[in-house]
């Protein structure tokens, strides 16, 4: 190949690129923890995006020797794809979860017959420990903090990985020897695993999310139930809702598998009740007085969890005892603060409308709401009920703050605001003590911020600044 050819230029352009040079101590693992497990190794790697998954991903595989291409719709088109594909014999098309299906990018790859593949499975299969993995629309990030923060009080070697913020491979090399990975997987990430499977497998719920990219609830839970993977070949345990059990036995077309139930009724397996779960009829876990005592995350996330210590071989006073010591993670369902009696919560992290049913639910009555952003589904009756019943007013921001006034204004009063800083305001004019403000926008955030963390940072900015323009004195809100 000619060092003044496409691909080249682009080779050289990666390799500048990397923030993870591989080293060979670094990388000693490959011949010691990896040795026993059976894996592909490549020669050649095609890398779409270079996010920190498409970079960890190109530190895992050059380490192994495989010469890697990264491209990146910033740096090349269509044609400049089609070059590098025409070029190089490619093993593997490594793909960000930014890119769906759909994209034409996708089609090119698969039009020249190179397998696609997760990073996220790229990053298991370089594992030799066992792993949980969690899917579902809400509480993933929370549940596989618990999940991780029980088994490492149980004294095994755990760590996250995934759609948490960590990419799978990152975690497997800067872990060695990890006793269980706790990996939290989106649908996005779900549409390219090929082989993947966990010993734990579970999807938490599956609620409206994502169907501007997946099109329709059946697909998108389809693309769900893809975490129980080839499950039923390795006798792994695959946990889910109560409710949901006879569609994902349809969804994966195998009955056999080891399903194990969770939910709010006794009709689970692991159920919840008055701040306790219960295994059949048995009371094996006290919730009382801590972040899992409500009956939302209780009968979902409480109940989950209490499955997984079963699973994992963790004692359920363990799985408690770390509840009770749990610390919530930013922008959910945060209390920034309270002024004037006026409670302030930041759930920057409800990017869609059940997450969104969720923060109302824990925070009461007499809610001021803000609400808005970049839409992810379309129907917004659903919710109406709870507004009737929880909120006294939205202040509704960014690109879908008409439909949401059309489809919300007779429910209760709806203001447009157009920004964040003029829904804060009109808010806390009109919040009385006893009242709270809660950012749960029920969208995502891309309109007009970099993501939620930089939108529940902005209201928490917000709210201090106002606190300190008024001299009041702030007094951190409980749960």
């Amino acid at each position: 190949m000619e060092n003044g050819s496409f691909l080249g230029n682009i080779k050289g352009q990666a390799s500048s690129l990397s923030h993870f040079p591989a080293s060979k101590m670094e990388y000693e693992m490959r011949n010691t923890k990896y040795a026993m497990r059976k894996m592909e190794k490549y020669r050649t790697a095609l890398i779409l995006g270079y996010g920190r998954s498409g970079k960890a991903a190109s530190r895992l595989l050059r380490a192994e020797g495989t010469e890697v291409v990264v491209l990146t719709e910033a740096s090349a088109g269509l044609r400049e794809l089609i070059q590098a594909l025409e070029e190089t014999s490619f093993d593997v098309c490594i793909v960000s979860p930014g890119f769906a299906l759909s994209h034409p990018w996708i089609g090119a790859v698969r039009e020249a017959g190179v397998p696609l593949l997760s990073e996220l499975e790229l990053g298991w299969s370089r594992h030799r420990g066992k792993t949980v993995a969690l899917t579902g629309s809400n509480g993933k990030s929370t549940a596989v903090k618990w999940i991780c923060e029980m088994l490492q009080l149980a004294g095994l070697k755990a760590a996250i990985g995934g759609n948490y913020g960590i990419p799978a491979c990152e975690t497997v090399m800067d872990n060695p020897g990890l006793d269980w990975l706790v990996l939290e997987v989106s649908s996005f990430q779900l549409e390219t695993v090929r082989e993947f499977h966990a010993e734990v497998a579970v999807l938490l719920n599956v609620l409206p999310n994502h169907l501007n990219r997946h099109g329709t609830m059946e697909i998108y839970r389809r693309t769900k139930a893809r975490i129980f993977g080839s499950s039923s070949l390795f006798g792994d345990v695959c946990l889910i809702p109560v409710d949901l059990l006879p569609q994902l036995k349809e969804d994966v077309g195998d009955t056999e598998r080891n399903w194990t139930t969770f939910g709010a009724t006794a009709e689970a397996a692991y159920f919840y009740q008055n701040g306790q779960v219960f295994h059949k009829a048995e009371p094996i876990m006290d919730l009382s007085g801590t972040l899992f005592e409500s009956p939302v995350l209780g009968g979902c996330t409480g109940a989950a969890v209490a499955a997984v210590a079963h699973a994992c071989g963790v004692p359920y006073s363990t799985a408690a005892e770390t509840a009770r010591a749990f610390e919530p993670l930013p922008h959910r369902l945060q209390r920034v603060g309270e002024t004037g009696g006026v409670a302030y919560v930041n759930d920057s992290k409800a990017t869609n409308l059940a997450a969104m049913a969720v923060g109302l639910a824990a925070c009461g009555k007499n809610i001021h709401l803000i609400a808005g952003g970049v839409p992810k589904e379309s129907d917004y009756t659903f919710i109406k009920e709870i507004l009737a019943e929880r909120v006294r007013s939205i202040y509704l921001v960014g690109q879908v703050s008409r439909a949401m006034y059309q489809a919300w204004n007779g429910v209760c009063l709806c203001v447009e605001c157009g920004t964040l800083e003029t829904a804060f305001n009109s808010a806390q004019n009109a919040a009385k003590p006893g009242e709270t403000i809660l950012l749960s926008p029920g969208c995502a955030s891309f309109d007009q911020f970099r993501g939620f963390e930089e939108r529940g940072t902005c209201f928490m900015a917000l709210f201090h600044g106002s606190v300190q323009e008024e001299g009041d004195t702030v007094r951190k809100a409980s749960r």
